[in-house]
Protein backbone atom coordinates (compact mmCIF):
# COMPACT_ATOMS: atom_id res chain seq x y z
CA UNK A 1 0.00 0.00 0.00
CA UNK A 2 2.59 2.37 0.96
CA UNK A 3 4.71 1.71 -2.76
CA UNK A 4 0.90 2.45 -4.39
CA UNK A 5 0.73 5.88 -2.28
CA UNK A 6 4.00 6.98 -3.18
CA UNK A 7 3.16 5.81 -7.16
CA UNK A 8 0.42 8.00 -6.81
CA UNK A 9 2.08 11.07 -5.33
CA UNK A 10 4.93 10.72 -8.02
CA UNK A 11 2.00 10.69 -10.56
CA UNK A 12 -0.07 12.83 -9.42
CA UNK A 13 3.15 15.69 -9.35
CA UNK A 14 3.46 14.94 -12.57
CA UNK A 15 0.69 15.82 -13.47
CA UNK A 16 0.72 19.60 -11.92
CA UNK A 17 2.94 20.34 -14.92
CA UNK A 18 0.05 19.75 -17.57
CA UNK A 19 -0.93 23.16 -18.91
CA UNK A 20 -4.37 24.62 -18.38
CA UNK A 21 -6.49 24.29 -21.07
CA UNK A 22 -9.29 26.38 -23.20
CA UNK A 23 -13.00 25.21 -23.23
CA UNK A 24 -13.63 23.53 -26.35
CA UNK A 25 -17.13 22.37 -28.01
CA UNK A 26 -17.80 18.67 -28.77
CA UNK A 27 -19.13 18.79 -32.63
CA UNK A 28 -17.78 18.05 -36.07
CA UNK A 29 -15.83 14.92 -37.04
CA UNK A 30 -12.61 13.99 -38.16
CA UNK A 31 -10.50 10.92 -39.27
CA UNK A 32 -7.10 9.81 -37.04
CA UNK A 33 -3.46 8.61 -37.86
CA UNK A 34 -1.26 6.28 -36.66
CA UNK A 35 1.97 7.37 -34.89
CA UNK A 36 3.33 6.29 -31.67
CA UNK A 37 4.09 7.81 -28.46
CA UNK A 38 7.90 7.31 -26.76
CA UNK A 39 9.27 5.68 -24.32
CA UNK A 40 10.69 8.12 -22.53
CA UNK A 41 8.83 7.62 -18.93
CA UNK A 42 8.60 3.97 -19.49
CA UNK A 43 7.20 0.71 -20.59
CA UNK A 44 3.37 2.55 -19.84
CA UNK A 45 3.95 5.21 -22.43
CA UNK A 46 5.99 3.34 -25.14
CA UNK A 47 2.26 1.06 -25.51
CA UNK A 48 0.57 4.78 -26.39
CA UNK A 49 -0.28 5.37 -30.02
CA UNK A 50 -0.92 8.86 -30.18
CA UNK A 51 -2.13 8.87 -33.85
CA UNK A 52 -2.95 12.47 -34.80
CA UNK A 53 -3.62 13.73 -31.25
CA UNK A 54 -2.70 17.53 -31.04
CA UNK A 55 -4.05 20.48 -28.94
CA UNK A 56 -5.96 20.95 -26.00
CA UNK A 57 -8.15 19.03 -24.04
CA UNK A 58 -10.58 20.44 -21.49
CA UNK A 59 -12.98 18.20 -19.12
CA UNK A 60 -14.57 18.38 -15.92
CA UNK A 61 -16.70 16.04 -13.77
CA UNK A 62 -16.30 13.11 -10.87
CA UNK A 63 -13.65 14.37 -8.76
CA UNK A 64 -14.10 10.75 -7.27
CA UNK A 65 -11.58 9.60 -10.44
CA UNK A 66 -9.07 12.46 -9.96
CA UNK A 67 -6.20 10.56 -9.28
CA UNK A 68 -7.02 8.02 -11.84
CA UNK A 69 -6.70 10.85 -14.50
CA UNK A 70 -4.15 12.75 -12.71
CA UNK A 71 -1.45 9.40 -13.11
CA UNK A 72 -3.02 8.61 -16.74
CA UNK A 73 -2.40 12.57 -18.31
CA UNK A 74 1.07 12.05 -16.68
CA UNK A 75 1.92 9.14 -18.35
CA UNK A 76 -0.08 10.09 -21.67
CA UNK A 77 0.70 13.61 -22.10
CA UNK A 78 4.70 12.49 -21.71
CA UNK A 79 4.34 10.45 -24.56
CA UNK A 80 1.73 12.69 -26.80
CA UNK A 81 3.75 15.79 -25.92
CA UNK A 82 1.54 17.77 -28.54
CA UNK A 83 -1.67 17.39 -25.66
CA UNK A 84 -2.55 19.38 -23.28
CA UNK A 85 -5.28 17.41 -20.73
CA UNK A 86 -7.03 19.93 -17.98
CA UNK A 87 -9.63 18.15 -16.22
CA UNK A 88 -11.18 20.02 -13.56
CA UNK A 89 -13.12 17.19 -11.35
CA UNK A 90 -15.72 19.66 -10.49
CA UNK A 91 -17.89 16.62 -9.77
CA UNK A 92 -19.82 14.90 -11.93
CA UNK A 93 -23.23 17.39 -11.79
CA UNK A 94 -21.03 19.95 -13.60
CA UNK A 95 -19.02 17.64 -15.41
CA UNK A 96 -22.27 16.60 -17.05
CA UNK A 97 -23.69 19.97 -17.26
CA UNK A 98 -20.33 21.41 -19.11
CA UNK A 99 -20.62 18.39 -21.49
CA UNK A 100 -24.51 19.07 -22.60
CA UNK A 101 -23.58 22.59 -22.80
CA UNK A 102 -20.75 21.91 -25.10
CA UNK A 103 -17.95 23.03 -22.90
CA UNK A 104 -15.56 20.04 -22.69
CA UNK A 105 -14.53 17.18 -24.78
CA UNK A 106 -15.45 15.06 -22.37
CA UNK A 107 -16.81 14.08 -18.95
CA UNK A 108 -16.56 11.98 -16.21
CA UNK A 109 -19.69 11.18 -13.95
CA UNK A 110 -20.45 8.35 -11.20
CA UNK A 111 -23.74 7.99 -12.48
CA UNK A 112 -25.07 7.18 -16.10
CA UNK A 113 -26.51 9.90 -18.04
CA UNK A 114 -30.44 10.28 -17.75
CA UNK A 115 -32.95 10.03 -20.32
CA UNK A 116 -33.02 14.01 -20.64
CA UNK A 117 -29.23 14.35 -20.13
CA UNK A 118 -28.74 12.49 -23.18
CA UNK A 119 -31.70 13.94 -25.33
CA UNK A 120 -29.91 17.58 -24.41
CA UNK A 121 -26.66 16.05 -25.34
CA UNK A 122 -28.10 15.57 -28.92
CA UNK A 123 -27.78 19.42 -29.53
CA UNK A 124 -23.79 19.09 -28.88
CA UNK A 125 -23.75 15.60 -30.88
CA UNK A 126 -24.49 16.33 -34.08
CA UNK A 127 -26.17 13.36 -35.71
CA UNK A 128 -25.33 11.49 -32.56
CA UNK A 129 -25.50 11.14 -28.42
CA UNK A 130 -23.73 11.31 -25.23
CA UNK A 131 -22.86 7.54 -24.28
CA UNK A 132 -21.48 5.84 -20.88
CA UNK A 133 -18.12 4.54 -20.75
CA UNK A 134 -17.41 2.88 -17.73
CA UNK A 135 -13.65 2.88 -17.19
CA UNK A 136 -12.99 3.43 -13.63
CA UNK A 137 -14.16 1.27 -10.69
CA UNK A 138 -13.75 0.92 -7.22
CA UNK A 139 -15.16 1.31 -3.67
CA UNK A 140 -17.15 4.13 -2.04
CA UNK A 141 -15.35 4.16 1.40
CA UNK A 142 -16.42 5.21 4.74
CA UNK A 143 -13.81 6.89 6.04
CA UNK A 144 -13.61 8.06 9.53
CA UNK A 145 -10.79 9.86 11.95
CA UNK A 146 -11.66 8.37 15.41
CA UNK A 147 -8.34 8.28 17.44
CA UNK A 148 -7.82 5.20 19.51
CA UNK A 149 -10.10 2.98 17.13
CA UNK A 150 -8.26 1.58 14.09
CA UNK A 151 -10.92 -1.07 13.05
CA UNK A 152 -14.31 -0.01 12.79
CA UNK A 153 -17.45 -2.47 11.86
CA UNK A 154 -20.96 -0.74 10.58
CA UNK A 155 -23.85 -2.11 8.87
CA UNK A 156 -26.08 0.02 6.63
CA UNK A 157 -29.02 0.51 8.96
CA UNK A 158 -25.98 2.66 11.53
CA UNK A 159 -24.69 4.20 8.40
CA UNK A 160 -27.75 5.68 7.52
CA UNK A 161 -28.75 7.08 10.61
CA UNK A 162 -25.12 8.15 10.91
CA UNK A 163 -25.95 10.41 7.91
CA UNK A 164 -29.35 11.16 8.98
CA UNK A 165 -28.42 12.52 12.43
CA UNK A 166 -30.19 10.12 13.85
CA UNK A 167 -26.76 8.57 15.58
CA UNK A 168 -24.65 11.42 17.06
CA UNK A 169 -22.45 9.94 19.10
CA UNK A 170 -19.60 6.87 18.91
CA UNK A 171 -20.41 5.04 21.85
CA UNK A 172 -23.93 4.52 20.42
CA UNK A 173 -25.39 1.11 21.74
CA UNK A 174 -25.96 0.30 17.95
CA UNK A 175 -21.79 1.11 17.19
CA UNK A 176 -21.19 -0.31 20.24
CA UNK A 177 -23.21 -4.31 19.68
CA UNK A 178 -21.13 -4.09 16.22
CA UNK A 179 -17.64 -3.28 17.59
CA UNK A 180 -17.94 -5.20 21.18
CA UNK A 181 -13.96 -5.30 21.13
CA UNK A 182 -13.68 -1.34 20.31
CA UNK A 183 -12.98 1.56 23.33
CA UNK A 184 -15.82 3.62 21.86
CA UNK A 185 -15.46 7.42 22.98
CA UNK A 186 -18.06 9.55 24.05
CA UNK A 187 -17.41 11.90 21.52
CA UNK A 188 -19.73 13.79 18.56
CA UNK A 189 -20.19 11.91 15.25
CA UNK A 190 -19.15 14.92 13.01
CA UNK A 191 -20.23 13.08 9.92
CA UNK A 192 -19.71 15.11 6.69
CA UNK A 193 -21.23 15.08 2.94
CA UNK A 194 -20.93 16.71 -0.37
CA UNK A 195 -21.63 19.92 -1.46
CA UNK A 196 -21.94 19.59 -4.80
CA UNK A 197 -24.07 17.65 -6.69
CA UNK A 198 -21.97 14.25 -7.07
CA UNK A 199 -22.03 10.51 -8.30
CA UNK A 200 -20.97 9.64 -5.53
CA UNK A 201 -23.76 10.81 -3.54
CA UNK A 202 -25.75 9.26 -5.85
CA UNK A 203 -24.16 5.70 -5.34
CA UNK A 204 -23.58 5.92 -1.85
CA UNK A 205 -27.31 6.80 -1.33
CA UNK A 206 -28.38 4.11 -3.80
CA UNK A 207 -26.53 1.70 -1.39
CA UNK A 208 -28.61 2.71 1.55
CA UNK A 209 -31.94 3.02 -0.28
CA UNK A 210 -30.88 -0.68 -1.57
CA UNK A 211 -30.46 -1.86 2.23
CA UNK A 212 -31.95 0.32 4.76
CA UNK A 213 -34.61 2.25 3.11
CA UNK A 214 -36.75 2.45 6.26
CA UNK A 215 -33.58 4.17 8.10
CA UNK A 216 -33.42 6.27 5.10
CA UNK A 217 -36.32 7.44 3.96
CA UNK A 218 -35.14 9.33 0.67
CA UNK A 219 -34.95 9.49 -3.04
CA UNK A 220 -31.40 9.64 -3.17
CA UNK A 221 -29.61 11.26 -6.37
CA UNK A 222 -26.67 13.42 -7.05
CA UNK A 223 -27.38 16.13 -4.64
CA UNK A 224 -27.19 15.57 -0.97
CA UNK A 225 -31.29 14.74 0.89
CA UNK A 226 -30.49 13.93 4.49
CA UNK A 227 -30.49 15.91 7.47
CA UNK A 228 -28.31 17.66 9.08
CA UNK A 229 -24.05 16.74 9.18
CA UNK A 230 -21.60 19.11 7.39
CA UNK A 231 -20.45 19.39 3.92
CA UNK A 232 -17.62 20.01 1.38
CA UNK A 233 -16.78 20.00 -2.09
CA UNK A 234 -15.77 17.34 -3.98
CA UNK A 235 -14.41 14.26 -2.80
CA UNK A 236 -11.24 15.79 -1.74
CA UNK A 237 -12.78 18.79 0.31
CA UNK A 238 -14.42 15.81 2.49
CA UNK A 239 -12.01 13.74 2.60
CA UNK A 240 -9.59 16.68 3.93
CA UNK A 241 -12.47 17.45 6.73
CA UNK A 242 -12.02 14.09 7.76
CA UNK A 243 -8.70 13.83 7.73
CA UNK A 244 -8.68 17.02 10.36
CA UNK A 245 -11.21 16.12 12.50
CA UNK A 246 -11.34 13.90 15.44
CA UNK A 247 -14.52 12.35 15.75
CA UNK A 248 -15.28 12.60 11.88
CA UNK A 249 -16.29 10.72 9.22
CA UNK A 250 -17.64 11.18 5.25
CA UNK A 251 -17.17 8.81 2.00
CA UNK A 252 -15.26 9.02 -0.94
CA UNK A 253 -13.52 6.38 -3.01
CA UNK A 254 -10.97 4.68 -1.68
CA UNK A 255 -7.74 6.35 -3.07
CA UNK A 256 -8.83 9.36 -0.84
CA UNK A 257 -8.42 6.79 2.19
CA UNK A 258 -4.74 8.11 3.57
CA UNK A 259 -3.47 9.51 6.54
CA UNK A 260 -5.69 10.06 9.30
CA UNK A 261 -8.23 8.23 7.68
CA UNK A 262 -9.28 4.88 8.00
CA UNK A 263 -11.93 2.60 6.03
CA UNK A 264 -15.08 0.96 7.86
CA UNK A 265 -15.52 -2.77 6.87
CA UNK A 266 -19.41 -3.26 5.83
CA UNK A 267 -21.26 -5.76 7.83
CA UNK A 268 -23.36 -6.80 4.82
CA UNK A 269 -25.19 -10.33 6.51
CA UNK A 270 -22.60 -12.36 5.09
CA UNK A 271 -19.84 -14.62 7.25
CA UNK A 272 -17.62 -11.67 8.14
CA UNK A 273 -17.38 -8.36 7.33
CA UNK A 274 -16.26 -6.87 4.00
CA UNK A 275 -13.17 -4.72 4.04
CA UNK A 276 -12.90 -1.79 0.97
CA UNK A 277 -10.58 -2.90 -1.23
CA UNK A 278 -10.03 -3.26 -5.02
CA UNK A 279 -10.73 -7.03 -5.08
CA UNK A 280 -13.83 -6.83 -3.11
CA UNK A 281 -15.25 -3.80 -5.39
CA UNK A 282 -14.04 -6.33 -8.37
CA UNK A 283 -16.27 -8.87 -7.41
CA UNK A 284 -19.25 -6.63 -6.93
CA UNK A 285 -18.74 -5.08 -9.87
CA UNK A 286 -18.65 -7.97 -12.27
CA UNK A 287 -21.92 -9.53 -11.21
CA UNK A 288 -22.97 -5.56 -12.75
CA UNK A 289 -25.38 -6.00 -15.56
CA UNK A 290 -25.43 -3.94 -19.00
CA UNK A 291 -28.31 -1.56 -18.82
CA UNK A 292 -27.27 0.32 -21.99
CA UNK A 293 -27.94 -0.11 -25.35
CA UNK A 294 -26.54 0.06 -28.74
CA UNK A 295 -22.62 2.18 -28.03
CA UNK A 296 -23.97 2.90 -24.16
CA UNK A 297 -22.25 0.79 -21.76
CA UNK A 298 -24.31 2.10 -18.61
CA UNK A 299 -24.44 -0.80 -15.86
CA UNK A 300 -26.78 -1.35 -13.26
CA UNK A 301 -25.10 -2.48 -9.70
CA UNK A 302 -26.40 -5.04 -7.17
CA UNK A 303 -25.74 -2.77 -3.80
CA UNK A 304 -27.58 -5.25 -1.93
CA UNK A 305 -25.67 -8.37 -2.42
CA UNK A 306 -24.68 -10.34 -0.02
CA UNK A 307 -22.03 -12.61 -1.88
CA UNK A 308 -18.98 -13.48 0.50
CA UNK A 309 -16.32 -11.14 0.01
CA UNK A 310 -17.83 -8.84 -2.61
CA UNK A 311 -17.91 -5.10 -1.53
CA UNK A 312 -21.57 -3.74 -2.46
CA UNK A 313 -20.97 0.02 -1.84
CA UNK A 314 -18.91 0.17 -5.16
CA UNK A 315 -19.33 2.79 -7.93
CA UNK A 316 -18.00 3.07 -11.24
CA UNK A 317 -17.16 6.32 -13.43
CA UNK A 318 -18.03 6.67 -16.98
CA UNK A 319 -16.35 8.72 -19.30
CA UNK A 320 -19.19 10.90 -21.50
CA UNK A 321 -18.67 11.25 -24.62
CA UNK A 322 -20.38 11.84 -28.05
CA UNK A 323 -20.82 8.68 -30.34
CA UNK A 324 -20.88 10.95 -33.51
CA UNK A 325 -20.36 14.63 -34.22
CA UNK A 326 -17.24 15.38 -31.87
CA UNK A 327 -15.57 18.54 -32.96
CA UNK A 328 -13.07 17.92 -35.23
CA UNK A 329 -10.21 19.84 -33.67
CA UNK A 330 -10.50 17.60 -30.50
CA UNK A 331 -11.39 14.26 -31.82
CA UNK A 332 -8.13 12.93 -32.72
CA UNK A 333 -6.88 13.64 -28.89
CA UNK A 334 -9.89 11.87 -27.46
CA UNK A 335 -10.04 9.11 -28.75
CA UNK A 336 -6.22 8.56 -28.64
CA UNK A 337 -6.41 9.43 -24.55
CA UNK A 338 -9.54 7.41 -24.33
CA UNK A 339 -7.85 4.45 -26.17
CA UNK A 340 -4.92 4.40 -23.82
CA UNK A 341 -7.24 4.67 -20.77
CA UNK A 342 -9.00 1.70 -21.99
CA UNK A 343 -6.21 -0.20 -22.74
CA UNK A 344 -4.35 -2.94 -20.92
CA UNK A 345 -1.81 -0.46 -19.65
CA UNK A 346 -3.92 2.18 -18.64
CA UNK A 347 -6.32 -0.13 -16.22
CA UNK A 348 -2.89 -1.64 -14.45
CA UNK A 349 -2.22 1.77 -13.49
CA UNK A 350 -5.57 2.03 -11.48
CA UNK A 351 -4.52 -0.97 -9.51
CA UNK A 352 -1.58 1.25 -8.88
CA UNK A 353 -3.86 4.04 -7.35
CA UNK A 354 -6.36 1.84 -5.24
CA UNK A 355 -8.89 1.90 -8.15
CA UNK A 356 -10.53 -1.61 -9.36
CA UNK A 357 -9.86 -2.09 -13.16
CA UNK A 358 -13.19 -2.30 -15.34
CA UNK A 359 -13.71 -6.37 -15.99
CA UNK A 360 -12.13 -8.05 -19.13
CA UNK A 361 -15.75 -8.15 -20.63
CA UNK A 362 -16.83 -4.91 -20.25
CA UNK A 363 -13.61 -3.44 -20.99
CA UNK A 364 -13.42 -5.11 -24.19
CA UNK A 365 -16.69 -3.97 -25.81
CA UNK A 366 -15.48 -0.36 -24.62
CA UNK A 367 -12.29 -0.78 -26.90
CA UNK A 368 -14.70 -1.56 -29.65
CA UNK A 369 -16.55 1.68 -28.96
CA UNK A 370 -14.05 4.15 -28.64
CA UNK A 371 -12.64 2.76 -31.98
CA UNK A 372 -15.68 4.06 -34.20
CA UNK A 373 -16.00 7.11 -32.72
CA UNK A 374 -16.88 9.80 -34.75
Amino acid sequence: MKLQRKNRRALALGALAVSGALALTACGSDETGSSTGGDATGAASSNIKCDDAKGQLLADGSSAQKNAIDAWVAQFTAACKDVQINYKAGGSGAGVTAFTQGQVAFAGSDSALKPEEVEASKKICSGGQGINLPMVGGPVAVGYNLQGVDNLVLDASTIAKIFDSKITKWNDPAIAKLNPDAKLPNLKIQAFHRSDESGTTDNFTKYLIATAKKDFPYEGGKAWQAKGGQSAPQSSGVAQQVKQTNGAIGYFELSYVKDNIKAVKLDTGAAEPVEANIENATKAIAAAKRVGTGKDYALELDYNTKTEGAYPMVLVTYEIVCDKGNKAETLPATKAFLNYIASEDGQKILTENDYAPMPTEIITEVRKTIEGLS
